[in-house]
């Protein structure tokens, strides 16, 4: 007979207590975020209005009309919602063969493909500044952002597909073929229903990844296909989160994620959207 482990008042008191002070350290720099973004810029970098000053709400009146703040957060959505489309329909098929029909050259592929986070961005940034600009005529542009979002959030999506697609019984993979479903009816038919948890979990993190992204997406736009991180970068200062305009143009570019990422937090807790692997 397994035995039972056995908890003590104490212990019962000490981890909830424990798990709420380590989610609130980590929940701290959001609240200081969003606390700032309603204090003006003087009151922002004035000690003794830290905790106690008069809330306004001028910050986001001024991001949104003087700072075209949609055309920028309309831009993050399209980028990030595309290259996270793209990443998948290469990422499924990608794992699909690597999972279910691997050579003996799958696993280098994987670690090669890892490998390539690795690579210094600022390595391939001038050249790749220089064929976009001067001889493809792509800079600035949506399509420009989208490819290289999906190209360096590639690998992560690859080898996350692969893991839940282990997972899966090859035996169900096989039957599919006894009974004549074509490559494409087993992922269509086949794989997705029964890893649809972990396709929608990979869609999730690498779209967090996609919007969050500001090295590229700083440094390959200027007007027309800018996100909201190169708004965020307009409005730098010395006192960096302090300043309130700072702050609230932050909270802006953060709210949609936090919103998004509680949101398939709670249907997948509910199982009413997102299934699992059986």
């Amino acid at each position: 007979m397994a035995a039972v482990a056995q908890t003590t008042p104490l212990s019962r008191l000490l981890w909830p207590t424990l798990a709420w002070i380590i989610a609130l350290i980590f929940f701290f720099p959001i609240f200081w975020l969003v606390f700032t973004s309603f204090k003006t810029d003087a009151d922002a970098v004035k000690p003794e209005h830290l905790f106690f000053f008069t809330p306004t709400l001028e910050n986001y009146a001024n991001m949104t009309e003087n700072y075209d703040y949609w055309r920028f957060a309309i831009n993050s959505v399209i980028t990030a919602t595309f290259a996270t489309a793209f990443a998948l329909v290469v990422g499924v098929p990608a794992a699909y063969a690597m999972a279910f029909d691997p050579s003996r050259h799958t696993k280098d592929i994987l670690v090669w493909m890892l490998s390539t986070k690795m690579l210094p961005a600022a390595a391939v940034l001038y050249p790749m500044t220089f064929l976009t600009k001067n001889m493809l005529g792509l800079f600035d542009t949506h399509f420009l952002i989208i490819v290289v979002l999906c190209l360096i959030n590639l690998p992560i999506v690859i080898w996350m597909l692969f893991t839940y697609f282990k997972e899966i019984p090859k035996d169900i993979i096989e039957a599919g073929k006894m009974d004549g479903v074509s490559t494409w009816g087993e992922i269509k038919d086949i794989l997705i229903p029964l890893a649809w948890g972990g396709i929608a979990s990979t869609a999730l993190l690498t779209f967090i990844f996609c919007w969050n992204e500001a090295y590229w997406t700083v440094r390959l736009t200027t007007i027309d296909a800018a996100t909201l991180s190169k708004l965020i970068e307009g409005n730098r200062a010395p006192e960096g989160l302090f300043f309130g305009r700072l702050s609230a143009v932050s909270t802006a570019a953060v709210g949609p994620i936090v919103v998004l990422g509680w949101f398939c937090q709670k249907q997948l807790v509910q199982g009413h959207t997102f299934g699992a692997v059986k």
